[in-house]
């Protein structure tokens, strides 16, 4: 049997300081209940200027708190603010109130993004008939 990584180690890519010409994250802070920590390797790894896109689900309306069962209207519902390792969801039908999903709030998400020292370039959002998505370009 493999020895267990260590969950500094999975936080810690093998990478040296300032040396990638660029880092993307699409789809996976919801996976990752310390994607602060992941953000400030982001900055960490890379080259003084460069750029880091991030893709991920809109924090505002996706989540168990936001009931997505009418799709002309996202209702929602107590719990936005409470950040965590969550299984809560409003339906049975999908992974997260199976494998759960970290969440964290719009100001909690950008804030460890303005606390890794990255500086934001640009926002913008997506998804039809209700927001689904949110992205932004920051620069280290």
């Amino acid at each position: 049997m493999a020895p267990a990584r260590s969950r500094s180690r999975a936080v810690t890519p093998p990478f040296a300081d300032g040396s990638l010409p660029a880092v993307v994250a699409v789809m996976v802070h919801t996976d990752m209940p310390a994607y602060p920590a992941v953000l400030r390797e982001v900055a960490r790894v890379l080259a003084p200027g460069v750029v880091f896109v991030h893709v991920g689900v809109h924090p505002c309306f996706c989540g168990g708190f936001a009931d997505r069962s009418d799709e002309r209207a996202v209702v929602i519902r107590p719990g936005y603010r409470e950040a965590g390792w969550t299984t809560t969801s409003w339906t049975d039908q999908g992974l997260r109130d199976k494998v759960r999903a970290a969440h964290l709030s719009l100001p909690e998400l950008l804030h460890a993004v303005l606390g890794a020292g990255l500086t934001f370039e640009r926002f913008a959002e997506g998804g039809e008939p209700s927001l689904m998505v949110l992205a932004w370009r920051a620069r280290n």
